[in-house]
């Protein structure tokens, strides 16, 4: 076993989630090396041309991540792993941040066809396919900006991909609809947490209304000019928003979560040309986050509420 390949233990938790082939003939043949070469990648950045010959055939484990990526079956595989740690207790629901964070494009991500693209072997397109293919221009060049809610633990329950000059606070909503932890036992699957934290970024009368509505708690700073043109307002301002400094230090794990997925260098740096490939690259660096054990501050305990 390689630096940076699944464990025994990581690779038992993963394998009952994989396709399984039917039928004769066999289509999917040794998913632990390709995988083990897709990791390879997302932490080296390398071109895929490049890949060691024990992965196999380079062209066969860029296939089957762009197959993946395209058909949601690395989603698929992300759902099932988190219904895993939630039904053996391993998600902090207790508090979920949202941040968001840009990464720098490379050169060779940029020059996309302008047809869309088709899922191979299918007529339709991903369904993660963006026509703008998130990328965006900022003072640095070619951007991308992965908007992320984070649990306890430092890993990722859900997030989006837009161009890197889009704003942090329309794209909250969206990011919250990306929870969806399904429940082993049966019914409908989690997608509301007890606590929502974010920075003042993030501070919106849509945002609060939307999560008074979902009774989800919240704590979010409010900006000095919204504070100053809700006092101009009078008793029309509404009252203002509750702050606990003590819950607002829990903010700092949805950062760390965001440093942990930003040491795979493919994230950290997008190389890929299409909005769905690069989704499906951050997904695999989720999920590879999941299977590996949690990472909690020793003093988190003592800032829970209560």
């Amino acid at each position: 076993m390689g630096r940076g390949d699944l464990s025994d233990e990581e690779w038992a938790r993963l394998e009952p989630h994989l396709p399984v082939n039917r039928g004769r003939g066999g289509r999917w043949q040794c998913h632990r090396r390709v995988i083990n070469g897709i990791l390879f990648r997302q932490r080296t950045g390398l071109p895929w041309r490049d890949l060691p010959p024990y992965f196999g055939s380079w062209k066969t484990v860029y296939d089957r991540h762009r197959r993946w990526s395209a058909d949601g079956t690395w989603e698929r595989i992300l759902r099932a792993v988190q219904a895993d740690a939630d039904a053996e207790g391993r998600i902090d629901w207790s508090m979920v941040s949202v941040d968001s964070r840009t990464c720098r494009a490379h050169q060779h991500a940029a020059g996309a066809s302008t047809r869309a693209p088709k899922i191979p072997g299918r007529r339709r397109s991903p369904a993660r396919h963006r026509p703008d293919e998130a990328l965006g221009r900022s003072r640095g060049g070619l951007t991308s900006k992965i908007h992320l809610a984070g649990e306890g633990g430092c890993r990722p329950l859900g997030f989006v991909i837009t161009p890197g000059q889009w704003g942090d606070a329309p794209q909250m909503i969206p990011v919250l609809e990306e929870i969806r932890v399904p429940r082993q036992a049966g019914g409908r699957p989690r997608t509301r947490p007890d606590h929502v934290g974010g920075d003042k970024a993030y501070s919106s009368r849509r945002n609060r209304r939307h999560l008074r509505r979902r009774q989800i708690k919240h704590t979010i700073p409010e900006p000095r000019d919204q504070r100053a043109n809700r006092r101009r307002r009078g008793s029309q301002g509404g009252r203002p928003a509750g702050f606990d400094k003590t819950i607002y230090r829990r903010r700092n794990e949805v950062e760390r979560t965001i440093n942990r997925l930003k040491n795979f260098r493919a994230v950290a740096t997008r190389f890929d040309k299409r909005a769905y490939v690069f989704h499906g690259t951050v997904t695999v660096a989720a999920i590879r986050l999941w299977l590996r054990p949690e990472c909690r501050a020793p003093t988190q305990r003592s800032l829970a509420p209560g």
